[in-house]
């Protein structure tokens, strides 16, 4: 017998399992623990860290005001296979985001959007790249109206269309739901894509409906298994293909946009952001880490209309809503759409510093909304301190936007729909600093000036000419769908002609 068959007799199969057992264990423990003066929080799992709280990502916000209350307003978790430390509250979220927004503007890479875009596009970018796309995106969106009263006309047109089409359901109950994201992604459409597109339009209704079911799938416990452990999920079959080929449909629609443009481009017509795009890659040819090229197009381009369409589309299906809800509010707001406008004309962004009700209802559908609850990740791009603790180098960071539009230190009650936690006691409308949909700092959305416009012109122009109400016998809900943005679940309004 020689050696080898010898030593491999003393050795069982259930030695090997447990030696690789306690091997895996000890490796993970080194690997997960924190550092020096990192801030605390629950203890995790080997492996899946604290994935078992989370199973509902859609609900992750919840979690982490739990998490909060026990461990302080900075604690820290195990989350995508790494650190990740969570900020609550209005000022620990203003320390990090905008007087240390420097150290911590640069996106984290996780797998599965990593596996989507890369490090392309507007959202996943960093260095030098980001700062020249986002520079250029302002600067183009800007020629384009975006901000500014040129833009208004479009966004009337399109309220006009979007009545029409709610006069069609004749006071019958109907879903407002595609209706509304299609008006309002049509608004960015004619920036980035130079047109709109119908209410019948079956490619767009395809990919709104893609969007929305990316953006459902995205909250799933197969996309936080995926970022996990992507070097298995990339190789096994399973619920994350189905994420994975949606969002190669959306992709392959923008590409197509952009191949159209190529095919009838004019330099010295840009229609809109895919032609002005498409004369700047002449002038930074030489400068590849730009990222002025046909990828980085089409990345850029699903970012903005992604972006511009699902946030503000949200907030305003949450509008009708809390309108079906709390009718005493609708009539308020009707009222002095009546008093200011009238029924002859119209409203116009002019008219908001008139209508302080009107305004302070919108802000709070924003912040009861709570669109967006976590916002998006970033990573610390050198050691930092913030308050008592130490953020590493290469440590995932994410701001809880809901600790703040929920903070009972800021709002009288947060937890009631109150359109007086904007209005003083005169009845005007005061602005607060804890009201913050947007986010802060270096990544704030780009899209905000054009956000504020929209849910201004599409709600009064709704509500002065509709009024709305549930179906006979149907009590609204107010609970939100799963999503990685919070949105209604499907509700039936009727619309009726004022």
């Amino acid at each position: 017998m020689t050696v080898l068959a010898y030593l491999l007799e003393l050795i069982d199969i259930k030695s090997v399992l447990l030696f690789l057992s306690i091997f895996l264990l000890l490796f993970d423990y080194i690997k997960s623990k924190p550092p020096k003066d990192f801030p605390p929080g629950p203890r995790s799992l080997p492996f899946i860290g604290h994935l078992h709280h989370l199973r509902d990502f859609s609900k992750a916000h919840l979690q982490f005001a739990k998490f909060a209350e026990e461990y302080g307003q900075i604690f820290s978790i195990r989350l995508f296979g790494a650190r990740l430390v969570v900020l609550n509250g209005h000022k620990v979220v203003r320390e990090v985001y905008v007087n240390q927004g420097e150290n911590f503007a640069d996106r984290p890479s996780i797998p599965l959007f990593a596996d989507i875009v890369g490090d392309k596009g507007l959202v996943a970018s960093n260095g030098y790249a980001w700062k020249q796309q986002r520079r250029f995106a302002l600067h183009t969106l800007r020629n384009f109206g975006l901000g500014k009263r040129s833009l208004e006309p479009s966004i009337l047109q399109e309220c006009r269309y979007l009545n029409e089409a709610f006069s069609n359901e004749q006071g019958k109950s109907f879903n407002p739901q595609w209706l509304i994201n299609n008006a309002v992604s049509n608004i960015i459409s004619v920036l980035v894509f130079g047109d709109r597109f119908e209410y019948t339009n079956d490619d767009f209704q395809s990919l709104l409906k893609n969007i929305n079911a990316a953006i459902i799938l995205e909250a799933d416990i197969w996309a936080q298994l995926y970022n996990m452990f992507p070097w298995l999920l990339r190789r096994v079959p399973g619920p994350h293909r189905k994420l994975l080929s949606i969002w190669d449909k959306v992709i392959t629609f923008v590409r197509g946009k952009i191949e159209d443009h190529q095919t009838d481009y004019d330099p010295s017509d840009p229609r809109d952001y895919i032609d002005c795009f498409l004369g700047e890659m002449e002038k930074w040819k030489d400068d590849d880490a730009a990222g002025f090229n046909l990828e980085n197009l089409c990345y850029c381009t699903l970012d903005l209309f992604v972006a511009g369409t699902e946030t503000t589309y949200t907030t305003l299906y949450w509008g009708l809503l809390y309108m079906i809800k709390y009718p005493e509010i609708q009539r308020k707001v009707q009222e002095e759409i009546d008093r200011v406008v009238g029924s002859s004309r119209q409203p116009s962004v002019a008219d908001r510093e008139n209508m302080p009700y009107t305004d302070a209802v919108i802000h709070e559908t924003q912040r009861f909304g709570d669109i967006i609850p976590l916002n998006l990740a970033r990573i610390a791009s050198k050691d930092t301190q913030v308050g008592d603790y130490i953020i590493p180098k290469g440590t995932m960071v994410m701001g809880t936007l809901n600790s703040i539009l929920f903070d009972e230190m800021e709002w009288e009650t947060p937890y009631t729909f109150n359109p007086g936690h904007f209005l003083d006691a005169e009845g005007k409308f005061r602005r607060k600093e804890a009201f913050l949909p947007f986010s802060m700092g270096k990544r704030v959305c780009l899209g905000e000036q054009l956000a504020r416009m929209e849910l201004f012109l599409f709600l009064t122009s709704l509500l002065q000419r509709f009024s709305f109400s549930a179906p006979d016998g149907v009590e609204p809900s107010l609970d939100a769908k799963a999503g990685s943005t919070q949105a209604p679940k499907p509700y039936r309004l009727c619309a009726t002609s004022r």
